[in-house]
């Protein structure tokens, strides 16, 4: 009997043991201080972050066990621990190896020194980004409405290959989840989407196509599409690149659709790169470190050697990495080719510059010395949307939100050339439309890269960049004349017969276009004449129907006011039908996200 009884009192005392949570503290070995973004592993667990003040919370293991703790710049450590021990204290060791740290003089002034990976919370002070919920941020939309041609004869916007927000609503509906209207940008939808329009004949890097339809979600209204083509330039004549990425390890990358696809993502990348090309990694979180000096492409497995051994630990110096990743740049700058930051974090930067507007104006420089910037956003909760998109604008990158290795690839490998090679930057967009035809039109999506009419021949106004084989489409609904936009009656004393001139009587539109060359200061001009004549849009191209069935997708994911009689049924039944020759699978997972978009709008609908 008391063996028995001894045997029920240590499974008690076992149990309990298991299930008795401790706390822990990590620091710096030698000043002691507080190590905030630590990962801490226990074998069994899941894996654990420390908070501001150092603490970690814990479920201890019955009898003895080992606890490891990994942080940037610091060496990992790996303690025992057995059953009679009642504290738990790790004290790290900062790396014997050196970084350099960008230290800050001023706004504008850089020091470099080196430092062996000094503890970042001995320098700033604020709690870890991991713990903040709920927090996204995205731009404001107000969605462009109907223009009247006769006081509003041009319409002017910048070009626009961005599709982050695709990628945006794919991973929140994958998740059961509809986004928030101000996440959809119609635009970077439909541009999400290869588009098949012919391509430039001569020696100009951009082709533009235009055609027209009855529009499917107002009969009574006609629907352009204007597209632009890039040149496709072969890998083996793209110009050499320079390349830094510049990679966020604060603690809040911890998670697998975080850091560890951003390795995923930036090895694909390396195997892309040729011995001429060359690669820097900057990293930052309490401090900036340069990790990898400028290595040549040819030398790959060191690059992925670099990218394998980083870990995520630490808070956000945003704006310190960003200056010495252009400092890195500028040290190995090639002319007359591709010199440029890649920007990877989950985009909140709260620590480094003092402003973000000093952060623009840091990256309109460099834009103007030849150094773009790209900016490839990962994760989910404390999302900065609006930050990352204006970054990107101001530094003639481009911007994607890489939710899964798929979109990695498809960024890094399959238009490899498109992601990094500019063929053609300050690409604007102006259309004339005829009062003849037009009553009023309004351009669909485009909200946040609308121009003044001035700007389109102002060279020194910045627009967006297209690279190689990448294509623009817009969309414009137009209102014929004597049409009704919505509940607005049909105007009394309007002339709906202006004077014109040649040819311009069965002139629907006039599209002009300005491009500079990659290393150029003046435009060049193209034009392109669409005239009357608008089909249905089943007989238009498949092209065509997809983007029309996108258009009514992200209005109804934005519960648009100009969506008339646009519904989940008419954008499956065009999606459909516009298949086509689809080997990588995007538009059959398109289809997808529309049926699972319909059914999450119709059980919001049955709560309300």
């Amino acid at each position: 009997m008391k063996k028995y009884c001894f045997l029920i009192l240590c499974v008690i005392i076992s149990v309990t043991a298991m299930g008795q949570q401790s706390h822990g503290i990590v620091t710096d070995k030698d000043n002691n201080a507080p190590l905030d973004g630590v990962i801490i592993s226990i074998k069994g667990q899941p894996k654990m972050v420390t908070k501001a003040n150092g603490r970690f919370t814990f479920t201890r293991p019955p009898g003895a066990f080992t606890l490891m703790a990994q942080y940037i710049g610091y060496e990992t450590l790996e303690k025992k621990f057995n059953a009679k021990d009642s504290v738990y204290v790790i004290k790290l060791k900062a790396k014997v190896q050196t970084l350099q740290e960008t230290v800050v003089m001023g706004y504008g002034k850089i020091s470099d020194k080196s430092i062996a990976a000094a503890a970042p919370s001995a320098y700033y002070n604020y709690a870890p980004r991991f713990e903040q919920e709920n927090t996204n941020e995205f731009k404001g939309i107000r969605e462009n409405g109907f223009l009247r041609t006769s006081k509003n004869p041009l319409s002017t916007f910048s070009a626009d290959v961005d599709r982050a927000s695709y990628s945006l609503v794919r991973t929140n509906l994958n998740s059961g989840q509809l986004l928030q209207p101000n996440a959809v940008r119609i635009e970077e939808m439909i541009n999400y989407f290869d588009y098949s329009y012919p391509t430039p004949v001569n020696s100009d890097p951009v082709a533009i196509y235009a055609d027209l339809a009855i529009c499917p979600w107002n009969k009574e209204h006609q629907l352009v599409r204007i597209g632009l083509q890039g040149k496709k330039i072969p890998t083996d004549k793209l110009p050499p690149s320079n390349l830094v990425f510049l990679l966020d390890v604060s603690g809040s990358m911890s998670p697998a659709n975080r850091l560890p696809l951003v390795k995923q993502a930036f090895k694909a990348l390396v195997q892309q790169l040729r011995e001429e090309d060359r690669v820097a990694i900057v990293v930052y979180a309490g401090a900036a470190g340069l990790v990898l000096p400028s290595t040549s492409g040819k030398e790959k497995n060191k690059i992925i050697d670099a990218l394998e051994n980083l870990s995520a630990g630490g808070s956000t110096a945003g704006g310190d990495g960003i200056k010495l990743a252009y400092k890195t740049v500028a040290d190995n700058f090639v002319k007359k080719g591709n010199n440029r930051v890649i920007l990877a974090t989950d985009g909140d930067f709260n620590v480094g510059i003092s402003s973000e507007d000093d952060l623009q104006d840091l990256i309109e420089r460099e834009r103007q010395r030849g150094i773009s910037l790209s900016v490839l956003g990962f994760g989910m909760g404390n999302y900065k949307d609006n930050k990352l998109e204006t970054l990107a604008d101001k530094g003639n990158g481009n911007y994607a939100y890489i939710d899964n290795f798929e979109e990695a690839r498809r960024t890094f490998v399959t238009e490899f050339g498109g992601t990094l090679f500019t063929i053609a930057k300050d690409v604007k967009l102006q259309v004339e439309f005829n009062p003849k035809f037009v009553q009023s039109y309004r351009l669909v999506g485009y909200e946040n890269r609308l121009l003044n009419d001035e700007d389109f021949n102002d060279d020194k106004k910045d627009a967006g960049d297209m690279g190689s084989g990448h294509t623009v489409t817009a969309l414009y609904e137009l209102v014929p004349v004597g049409g009704r936009e919505g509940s607005v009656d049909p105007l009394k004393y309007q002339n709906p017969n202006p004077v014109v001139h040649n040819n311009s009587s069965i002139e629907l539109l006039t599209v002009k276009m300005r491009y500079k060359e990659p290393d150029g200061d003046k435009s060049k001009l193209m034009e392109k004449v669409l005239r009357i004549g608008a089909k249905s849009i089943e007989n238009c191209p498949e092209d065509f129907r997809l983007a029309a069935s996108v258009a009514q997708f992200g209005m109804l994911l934005r519960s648009s006011p100009y969506k008339g009689t646009a519904s989940y049924e008419s954008a499956l039944k065009l999606a459909n039908g516009a298949k086509g020759d689809d080997p990588e699978g995007y538009r059959a997972e398109y289809i997808q996200l529309l049926k699972k978009a319909q059914l999450l709008q119709e059980a919001v609908a049955v709560t309300k």
